[in-house]
């Protein structure tokens, strides 16, 4: 019995909203412990940066991200200044 190899990874240019929106979330991750919260988050994330998901503050209640060193209100506005960078550039 032999195992195939795993597939690659496609990798996202540095300019893709997706890439800049996970590379937000991976700047919090001393606030967000959890690898699939994280995950969880840059999606949520991504689909409101494309006009179709929740704010980032309903978004991290909705979730229920487990959240360490830092309030939802406090991490929510933290997200909202990155995301108006992305925005603006």
């Amino acid at each position: 019995m032999t195992t195939l190899s795993p597939p690659g990874t496609k990798e996202f240019p540095e300019t893709s909203l997706e890439k800049q929106v996970y590379n937000i979330v991976e700047a919090l991750a001393d606030y967000i412990p959890l690898t699939n919260d994280k995950n969880r988050l840059g999606f949520g994330l991504y689909k409101f940066m494309k006009g179709e998901g929740d704010p980032p503050k309903v978004l991290l209640r909705s979730t229920k991200i487990k959240i360490t060193g830092i309030t939802v209100d406090e991490l929510a506005a933290r997200i909202d200044v990155e995301l108006k960078k992305i925005s603006t550039t």
